[in-house]
C-alpha cells in the first residue's frame, strides 16, 4: 500500500468506552432508581447524557469512528439476551410488565425469583450475566436499544459503528437453563439464532449503520472442529445477507489460532484483531494465511487492559508491517476500553512525572489517533508525540521505584521448602480441630460486612481532615464491636471483624505496600454498579509494617470464638491491579507473596488461629489457551503456598474463590494445599461441590448457600436444601456453611436475615446427620 492510499484509508477507532462517567454518575443513577429516588425517565436521561459525553470525548481527541451499543445499565451480555429475546421463563412476566424493572430483576433477582448466574468475562475482572438456554428457547429480535443509540450518535454528526456481541460467542457463553439436561449444547441453537441477528443487522442498516462490529472473543480460546464449523456457517450465512451493513468481526484478549483462517475466508468485509501481548502472534498468523486482501483490518495495537503508555514507535512498526496484509488498516485499542479507568489527567495525587507513564481510556484513545496519523501521513507529522513518548518510556525504565535490590535478593533466595507445609493435611487437620473445637457443618462468612454510608463518610471525613485519626478509629472500633456481637448472637462459629477499615480488598493492601500507586478517580466496572479502583503495581513490592494485625487482634479480644485473619492473595492482588509490564508476572507474584507471608506470620504470632487468604482471581487469570495454562498455574499456586506455608500445623489456612468456572482448575485448587476453601455455589446450584467430589478433593470446603450479589433473602429452607445437595458430594466432616462471597455490597437488614437463615439451615441439617 502506498503512502498516499494509507493517508486515505487509515482511521482511528475503539471498540468501547468506560460507561460510568467521570464521577460514577451511572452507578448513582441506577442505584437511585433501585431505591426509588429516581424515576425511569431520569435514569434514561442520565444514561443519554453519559453516552453523548463519551462520544464527544472520543471525537475531541480525533477518533474517526465511535462505537455505539457498548453502553449498558448493567451488562452487555444481558443486553444481548434482551436483543435476541432469550428471557428466562421465570422473568418473562416481569419483563412484559416493565422492561426496565424486568431487566434489573434478571441481573439481581427479586425476593421471589432468582437472577441469572454471573461469572467472569474471559480472563478479566468484569462479570457478565450468563444466558440460560434450552432446546425450547425461542429467539425474537429486539433491536430498539441498538438502533436508538446509533441514532443518537448519528444525530451528533458522528461516524458511528454499532458493536454487538457475536452469535457464536453468545451461544458459547450460555449454559443450559434450569431443568435442561447438563449435556445440552447451546451452540446447537445457532441456526435458530442467526435469523434474529439478520433482522437486527437489517434494522441497523435502515437506521444508517455503514458498518456493524460483531465481537467474537470466544474464538481466541481453544475451539473444537465442530465449533469452528459453526463459526464458518454463521459468517457464511450472515455474509450472504443482502440487507445488511458491512461486517467487522472482532476478537481480542489472545491470538485467534485455528479460527483465523475461518474468519479470513468468511464473506465479511473486515476483521479486528488484537496485536498486544500473546496476541502479537496474530501478525505472523495473518501473514501465513495470506492476509486479508480486499478487506479492512482494524489493528488493536494499544493495550486496552493495562494502564501503561504505549510504545508508539514499536506500534507504528507493527502497523507498517500490517499495511501489506489488508486493503485498509485502521488503528485501535486491543479491546474495549471498559477495562481501564477514564482519565489519567484527573490523578492529581500522583507525581506528574509518574503520571506521564499512565494512559487511561482518554489517553489511549489519543494514542490510537497519533498512531493512525503517523501511519497515514508519515512519522514526521507526529515527531513531537514520538519524542515525548520516548522520554516517558525512558523515565519509567530508569526510575528507582522499579527496582529494590533487597526485595529481589529475597525473592531469588526462595526454595521449594518455603512453599510446603511442615505436615500433610491428614495430620494437621487433627491439630486444627482440637484447637478450634468446631461442630459439624461449621458456619462462617467470607470476610466483609456491609459498608454503610456512615463508614464511607467516615473515611471521606478522615481524608478531608474533618475528623482526626482518633475519631475515625473510634468509629471503626464501634463497627467491629457491632459485627462481632451480631455474629455471636446469631451463632456463627468462626467470626470475622467485618473489614470496616478497608476501602477495597486489593486497594487497602496496595496502599500499605511499597512499589504501589493508588488512584483517586481510577474507577473500573467489576459488575453492575460495583466499581473498583485497581492499584497500579509500578515497582518492586515489600511490606514495611503489619497491615491487618491490629484490627484482627482487637476483634479477637471481644470474643472467645475464633476470628479469621483476612488477606487478599498474591494472584488476586495482581489480577485486580494494573501490573507492571516490564517483568514476568511470576516475578511480581513472588514479591507480593513474600510480603503477605510476613503478614501471615505476624497474625499467627498475635494468636490468630484461622487465616484466610482469598484468591478469587485464580481462575480468572487462567490463560485462555490451554497450552499456556500449566506454566501459569505452576507459579500461581506456588505464590499462594509461599504466602501460607510458614505457619504451624494447628493454624488453619482458608482460601476463597467466587464467580468463575472452577471445573477448569480443580487440580490447581488441590495444589494450593489450603485447609478449607469457600466457593460460590448458590447461583450455580452446587455445581462446584460435584466438581470437587469428582476430582476427589481431600480437604474441607464451603460451597456457598447464600447468593450475596442479589438483594433477595434466601429462606432457611432454601439454604438447607442447598446444604443437603452439598452433602451429596462432600462428607459432613469436611463441609462448611457460608455465603458465596463477602457482604460489603449488601445492606444490614438483608444481611442479618440471610445469615440468621444460614445458621438456622446449618442447625437443621446438622440435626439430620446420623449420630457419630
Amino acid at each position: 500500500m502506498t503512502a498516499k492510499s494509507a493517508a486515505v484509508a487509515t482511521r482511528a477507532t475503539v471498540y468501547g468506552y468506560p460507561r460510568q462517567g467521570r464521577n460514577r454518575e451511572l452507578k448513582k443513577a441506577v442505584e437511585g432508581y433501585w431505591k426509588g429516588r429516581l424515576d425511569a425517565e431520569a435514569l434514561r436521561s442520565t444514561a443519554a447524557g453519559l453516552r453523548r459525553s463519551n462520544w464527544r470525548q472520543l471525537a475531541d481527541v480525533g477518533i474517526h469512528e465511535v462505537p455505539t451499543g457498548d453502553f449498558s445499565y448493567y451488562d452487555h451480555v444481558l443486553d444481548t439476551t434482551v436483543m435476541v429475546g432469550a428471557i428466562p421463563e421465570r422473568h418473562r412476566a416481569a419483563v412484559d410488565a416493565d422492561a426496565t424493572d424486568g431487566y434489573f430483576a434478571m441481573a439481581r433477582g427479586t425476593q421471589e425469583v432468582a437472577p441469572l448466574e454471573m461469572t467472569k468475562w474471559f480472563d478479566t475482572n468484569y462479570h457478565y450475566l450468563v444466558p440460560e438456554l434450552g432446546p425450547d428457547t425461542v429467539f425474537t429480535a429486539d433491536s430498539a436499544k441498538q438502533v436508538a443509540e446509533l441514532t443518537e450518535a448519528l444525530a451528533l454528526g458522528l461516524s458511528a459503528r454499532p458493536v454487538l456481541l457475536g452469535p457464536v460467542t453468545y451461544l458459547l457463553l450460555a449454559k443450559p437453563a434450569p431443568g435442561v439436561p447438563a449435556d445440552f449444547e447451546p451452540l446447537t441453537l445457532l441456526d435458530r439464532l442467526l435469523p434474529v441477528y439478520a433482522e437486527v443487522l437489517a434494522d441497523l442498516r435502515a437506521a444508517g449503520a455503514a458498518w456493524v462490529q460483531l465481537d467474537e472473543p470466544a474464538l481466541v480460546q481453544d475451539r473444537t472442529p465442530a465449533e469452528l464449523n459453526a463459526t464458518e456457517r454463521a459468517y457464511r450465512d450472515l455474509g450472504a445477507l443482502t440487507d445488511r451493513p458491512k461486517l467487522l468481526v472482532a476478537s481480542y484478549f489472545d491470538r485467534l489460532g485455528d479460527a483465523l483462517p475461518v474468519l479470513a475466508k468468511a464473506p465479511v468485509e473486515g476483521l479486528a484483531l488484537d496485536f498486544t501481548g500473546a496476541a502479537a502472534a496474530n501478525l505472523d498468523a495473518l501473514a501465513a494465511v495470506g492476509g486479508l486482501p480486499g478487506k479492512r483490518l482494524v489493528a488493536g495495537v494499544v493495550d486496552g487492559r493495562n494502564v501503561w503508555i504505549n510504545d508508539l514507535s514499536k506500534s507504528l512498526s507493527t502497523l507498517g508491517t500490517l499495511l501489506g496484509l489488508a486493503d485498509r488498516v485502521d488503528a485501535a485499542a486491543s479491546c474495549s476500553l471498559l477495562h481501564v479507568p477514564l482519565d489519567a489527567s484527573a490523578e492529581r495525587d500522583i507525581e506528574p512525572q509518574i503520571r506521564r507513564w499512565l494512559a487511561f481510556a482518554r489517553q489511549k484513545a489519543a494514542e490510537v489517533v497519533t498512531l493512525a496519523k503517523g501511519l497515514a501521513q508519515g512519522t514526521g507529522t507526529v515527531s513531537a508525540e514520538l519524542a515525548a513518548n520516548r522520554a516517558d518510556l525512558a523515565s519509567r525504565a530508569g526510575s528507582p521505584i522499579t527496582r529494590d535490590p533487597a526485595v529481589r535478593a529475597r525473592a531469588e533466595a526462595v526454595t521449594d521448602a518455603d512453599t510446603r507445609r511442615s505436615q500433610p493435611y491428614t495430620e494437621r487437620t487433627a491439630a486444627q480441630r482440637a484447637r478450634l473445637g468446631l461442630p459439624l457443618l461449621p458456619t462462617t462468612t467470607i470476610g466483609s460486612f456491609p459498608q454503610t454510608d456512615e463508614l464511607r463518610a467516615a473515611r471521606a471525613d478522615l481524608r478531608a481532615g474533618r475528623v482526626d485519626s482518633g475519631g475515625y478509629e473510634e468509629r471503626i472500633r464501634a463497627e467491629i464491636q457491632e459485627v462481632i456481637s451480631f455474629q455471636e448472637k446469631t451463632g456463627i462459629d468462626v467470626l470475622v471483624h467485618g473489614e470496616p477499615e478497608r476501602n477495597d480488598m486489593v486497594q487497602y493492601f496496595a496502599e500499605q505496600l511499597t512499589g504501589c500507586l493508588a488512584t483517586r478517580h481510577g474507577w473500573v466496572q467489576s459488575y453492575g454498579t460495583r466499581y473498583v479502583r485497581p492499584p497500579v503495581l509500578a515497582g518492586d513490592i515489600a511490606r514495611p509494617e503489619p497491615m491487618t494485625v491490629r484490627w484482627t487482634s482487637y476483634a479477637q479480644s471481644l470474643t472467645d470464638r475464633p476470628v479469621k485473619g483476612m488477606l487478599t492473595g498474591p494472584v488476586t492482588m495482581l489480577a485486580w491491579s494494573f501490573v507492571r509490564d516490564d517483568q514476568p508476572l511470576a516475578d511480581t507474584a513472588r514479591q507480593v507473596a513474600l510480603a503477605l507471608r510476613d503478614e501471615v506470620a505476624d497474625l499467627e504470632a498475635a494468636g490468630t488461629a484461622v487465616v484466610q487468604v482469598d484468591e478469587p482471581a485464580l481462575r480468572e487469570t487462567l490463560p485462555l489457551r490451554a497450552a499456556d495454562r500449566a506454566a501459569y498455574l505452576a507459579w500461581a499456586t506456588e505464590a499462594f503456598r509461599l504466602t501460607t506455608t510458614g505457619v504451624r500445623p494447628d493454624t488453619q489456612i482458608h482460601t476463597h474463590m467466587c464467580y468463575a468456572e472452577f471445573g477448569d482448575i480443580v487440580q490447581a485448587i488441590d495444589d494450593l494445599d489450603a485447609d478449607v476453601i469457600s466457593l460460590e455455589a448458590a447461583r450455580s446450584h452446587m455445581q462446584v461441590a460435584r466438581e470437587l467430589a469428582a476430582h476427589g478433593y481431600p480437604r474441607e470446603a464451603g460451597p456457598g448457600v447464600y447468593d450475596i450479589h442479589s438483594p433477595r433473602v434466601p429462606s432457611a429452607g432454601e439454604a438447607a436444601d442447598l446444604l443437603r445437595t452439598g452433602l451429596e458430594a462432600i462428607p459432613a466432616e469436611r463441609l462448611w456453611v457460608n455465603p458465596d462471597c463477602g457482604l460489603k455490597t449488601r445492606a444490614w437488614p438483608e444481611t442479618r436475615a440471610s445469615l440468621e437463615n444460614l445458621v438456622a439451615a446449618a442447625r437443621t441439617v446438622r440435626g439430620e446427620l446420623p449420630a457419630s
